[in-house]
C-alpha cells in the first residue's frame, strides 16, 4: 500500500512543468491523524506500507514530518517492518541538521535533479526566474555524504530529451548511483520524439554496461525496471498501479486522491476521491482505473503487454484524457526500454553476469553492496 502526504502546496521553486499548483496551504496535524488512522485501517494486515512525504516543498514542513512519524510508530498497529518512509525535495532547503532528522527517524531521501545546469535550470528556477542548479547540485553532494544510494529523480521534456545520455555521465560524476528518469507526462510530445527513443535508450545502455564493467554499478530506472519484470515474465498485480485502491495522495485539506499527480490545485474535482475530514461510507467513492485489463485492442494483442506499463493511470490521463487508454509516447518509451534491457540480459548473460539480484526483485542490492565495500573502514 502506497499514501503520499502533500504536506503543504508551497514551493520556493517555480517549476515550469510542475503538476502541482502552488499555494498557501498547509496540512494540519489534526488532518495528518485522520490520514494516519486511514493507512493502519486500510492496509492489509502483513502488506508493507509505504509513505511518502510530498508538496510543494515537503522540507518546508519538517517539524510536521517529525510529528506525523511520531503518530505513526506510536500507533498501535505499528511494525516497524512493515513501514517505510520517504520524502522527496527539491534539493534547495537540505542542510546537516535536516539530514540528521531523516535519519533519526528512517526515513529516506530523494532528490530532484534534471541534469546538468543548463539542462536543469530550463525548468527547476526560482520564482524569479534564476536557476536553481547550483544550490541543487551542492546539495546532491553534501546529501550523499549522509545516504550514499540515495536517489536522484530527472525529469526530462521534449526540448531536453537528446540530453539524456549527458545527464546520466552528469549524476555518475557527481557519484549519484541511483538514478530515475521520469518524462514530463504534461509535456506535448511529438512522433519525431518517439523516434528519437530507441536510440537513445541504446545509448544508456552502454553506459550501463559500462559502468557495470568498470565495478561501479548505477542502478538507472528505466533500465533496472525492465530487467527485473523481463527476468520475472512480467509485471505482478501488486506491482501495478493501485491508483485509488492500493495506493491513495492526500491533499493538505485532506482532500484524497488516486494518485499525487492528480492532487493539482487541490479543488476536489473529477479526480477527487471524498475527504478524510468525514467519517462514514461517504468518505470515500472508488477509481474507475482498472489496472489489470487493457481497454484497447492493440494493447490487448501486443506482445509486450505483461512487460509495459500501459496500466500507468496517471500518465495515460495526462496523455489522452483517460485512466486506462496510454498513448503514443508511453507506448515507445515502453518498447525502447524492453529491448534495451533484453540486450543487455543478452550481453551481460554472456559475460557470466548472473542479474541474480534483479531475478529476486532487488537490483538494488549489487550496488548497495558496493557502496557498503567502499564505505568499510
Amino acid at each position: 500500500m502506497k499514501f503520499t502526504l502533500a504536506l503543504t502546496l508551497e514551493c520556493n521553486l517555480a517549476c515550469r512543468y510542475c503538476y502541482i499548483h502552488k499555494g498557501q496551504k498547509h496540512m494540519s496535524p489534526e488532518t495528518a491523524g485522520r490520514i494516519v488512522d486511514f493507512i493502519f485501517q486500510s492496509t492489509p494486515p502483513g502488506e508493507k506500507i509505504d509513505i511518502g512525504f510530498f508538496g510543494g516543498e515537503p522540507l518546508l514542513e519538517v517539524e510536521l514530518i517529525k510529528t506525523i512519524v511520531g503518530m505513526i510508530t506510536d500507533h498501535r498497529l505499528y511494525e516497524s517492518e512493515r513501514v517505510l518512509f520517504s520524502v522527496i525535495t527539491n534539493g534547495t532547503l537540505f542542510s546537516d541538521e535536516i539530514a540528521a532528522s531523516l535519519k533519526q527517524y528512517n526515513i529516506t531521501l530523494g532528490i530532484s535533479c534534471d541534469g546538468p545546469p543548463r539542462i536543469h535550470d530550463f525548468s527547476r528556477i526560482f520564482a524569479d526566474g534564476s536557476g536553481s542548479s547550483g544550490i541543487v547540485e551542492a546539495n546532491i553532494i553534501k546529501a550523499l555524504r549522509f545516504f550514499p544510494f540515495m536517489p536522484v529523480n530527472a525529469v526530462y521534456r521534449p526540448e531536453t530529451l537528446r540530453f539524456l545520455p549527458e545527464v546520466i555521465d552528469y549524476f555518475a560524476g557527481l557519484g549519484v548511483r541511483n538514478i530515475y528518469l521520469n518524462p514530463d507526462i504534461s509535456a506535448r510530445w511529438t512522433r519525431e520524439d518517439v523516434a528519437m527513443l530507441p536510440g537513445l535508450y541504446e545509448s544508456i545502455g552502454r553506459k550501463y554496461i559500462e559502468f557495470y564493467k568498470a565495478g561501479v554499478p548505477c542502478h538507472i530506472s528505466l533500465i533496472d525496471s525492465k530487467i527485473v519484470v523481463i527476468l520475472r515474465g512480467g509485471y505482478q498485480p501488486l506491482e501495478k498501479c493501485r491508483m485509488g485502491k492500493g495506493e491513495y495522495a492526500f491533499a493538505p485539506s485532506g482532500n484524497v486522491y488516486p494518485c499525487e499527480r492528480l492532487i493539482g490545485s487541490d479543488d476536489g474535482g473529477e479526480h477527487c476521491l471524498g475527504t478524510i475530514n468525514l467519517e462514514g461510507p461517504s468518505m470515500m467513492k472508488s477509481c474507475c482505473h482498472d489496472a489489470e485489463h487493457a481497454v484497447n485492442e492493440v494493447c490487448s494483442s501486443c506482445g509486450l503487454h505483461d512487460y509495459c506499463m500501459h496500466w500507468c493511470g496517471c500518465t495515460n490521463f495526462f496523455s489522452t484524457g483517460d485512466y486506462n487508454t496510454p498513448g503514443p509516447f508511453l507506448c515507445g518509451s515502453e518498447k525502447a526500454a524492453i529491448k534495451t534491457a533484453y540486450g543487455i540480459i543478452e550481453q551481460l548473460g554472456r559475460e557470466g553476469f548472473t542479474f541474480s539480484d534483479h531475478l529476486a526483485g532487488t537490483p538494488l542490492m549489487s550496488i548497495l553492496g558496493e557502496v557498503g565495500a567502499l564505505s568499510a573502514p
